[in-house]
C-alpha cells in the first residue's frame, strides 16, 4: 500500500499548515503560470487543491493509497476563508460539496496507490510533491513509484519532497533493530508504523536510478546516531554515522 503515515493522515486539514507546506514546495520548483500539479499522498483533506488553485494551477492530481480525504465541509471552508483573508483566491472554487470542489477545481482524486498512479498520462505535470511521504512507500514499490513520477512529470518539470526518516515509533531509529523478515512481514508492513527504512544515501541512489538529479535543499541531522548502532539489524551496522545521522530531507528533483 502506497503512502500510508501513521494513524491518522498528516495534519493537511489545518489552513495555515497547509498554506505554508504548499508555499514552500512552490517556491523551490517555481513551476510555470497555470500549472499542472500532482500531490503524493494528501492524506486526511485535499485542502492542498483549494490552496494550489490560488497559486495558479491549472489541473490538480492526486494520489493516495486509499479513500482518507474528509468530506467535512467546515475544513475547506476553513482553508477557503484563509486564502481570501491573504488576498489569495479571488476565484476560489465551491467547497460546500466534496465532488463540486473537485470538479470546479479541475482536479482528480485517485486513492489506488501505485496502481492510480500508473494511470496518470505521462508528460502531464510540471510539479510533483509530497510532505513526508516518501518514507511510507512500501521498499517493494518505491523505485517503481519514482519512475512513475518521473514518467508524469513534463520535460521542464520539477519534483520536491519533504522526506522522514526517523522512524515512527519513537522519532529516533528504532525501526532498524528489525530484520527485513520481520519487518516488512504482514503485522509490520499493515502496521500504522511502517516506513520502508531507506536511508539517505541509498534513496539518492534510488533517485538517480529513476532518472532524476537530486539538489538536497535542506538536511536535517541528529548530533550522533540516536539508537546504538548494536542493537541494529546487521544490514544496517555498516552505514556510516554520516549517513545514519540524516533524520529529515527536503529535495528537488529534476528529470536527467
Amino acid at each position: 500500500m502506497l503512502f500510508r503515515s501513521l494513524f491518522e493522515h498528516g495534519a493537511m486539514n489545518q489552513a495555515d499548515y497547509v498554506i505554508s507546506v504548499f508555499r514552500r514546495h512552490y517556491d523551490a520548483a517555481q513551476p510555470p503560470p497555470g500549472f499542472a500539479c500532482l500531490e503524493l499522498g494528501p492524506g486526511d483533506s485535499l485542502a492542498s487543491v483549494l490552496v494550489s488553485k490560488a497559486f495558479g494551477a491549472s489541473a490538480v492530481y492526486l494520489v493516495d493509497a486509499g479513500d482518507y480525504a474528509s468530506r467535512d465541509p467546515a475544513i475547506y471552508t476553513a482553508v477557503a476563508a484563509r486564502l481570501r483573508e491573504l488576498g489569495m483566491a479571488p476565484h476560489a472554487p465551491p467547497v460546500g460539496r466534496f465532488a463540486e470542489m473537485l470538479r470546479s477545481s479541475g482536479a482528480q482524486y485517485h486513492t489506488g496507490g501505485l496502481r492510480s498512479l500508473r494511470e496518470i498520462p505521462s508528460a502531464c505535470v510540471d510539479l510533483v510533491w509530497s510532505q513526508a511521504v516518501l518514507e511510507h512507500v512500501p521498499r517493494a514499490e518505491f523505485l517503481e513509484t519514482l519512475v512513475e513520477m518521473r514518467r508524469v512529470l513534463r520535460p521542464h518539470g520539477v519534483a520536491t519532497h519533504q522526506v522522514d526518516l526517523r522512524d515512527h515509533l519513537g522519532g529516533a531509529l528504532n525501526s532498524l533493530r528489525f530484520s527485513d523478515n520481520a519487518w516488512e512481514g504482514r503485522l509490520m508492513s499493515h502496521s500504522g508504523f511502517y516506513t520502508n527504512r531507506i536511508r539517505f544515501q541509498e534513496m539518492l541512489t534510488l533517485f538517480d536510478r529513476a532518472g532524476f538529479a537530486a539538489d538536497v535543499r535542506q538536511r536535517d541531522q541528529w548530533q550522533a546516531v540516536p539508537t546504538p548502532r548494536d542493537r541494529m539489524a546487521r544490514q544496517f551496522r555498516g552505514l556510516s554515522d554520516d549517513d545514519l545521522r540524516v533524520a529529515s530531507f527536503f529535495v528537488l528533483l529534476r528529470p536527467k
